[in-house]
């Protein structure tokens, strides 16, 4: 593969990337431990706490996302 090539890999790759754990964190927010003041807490073992979990597991795959987008995007300026 060409450099031309890769760069073109990594740009599309790390815009998709970037706009998905963007979309993801506007509709999960940010997880609970990131967030500053009060946070939603329910009892261990209940339906609610694993919803909360739940909602954390989204928001951790959507900055994951996000930071790998960022990634890819810096690694197509040293391609």
């Amino acid at each position: 593969m060409t450099p031309a090539l890769w760069f073109d890999l990594f740009v599309i790759l790390g815009l998709a990337f970037c706009w998905m754990g963007t979309m993801v964190l506007i509709v999960g927010g940010l997880p609970r431990q990131l967030r500053r003041g009060e946070v939603p807490t329910a009892p261990p073992g209940t339906p609610e706490a694993f919803g909360l979990w739940w909602l954390d597991q989204y928001a951790y795959i959507g900055l994951t996302v996000l930071v790998l987008g960022v990634a890819a995007l810096i690694a197509s300026v040293i391609v």
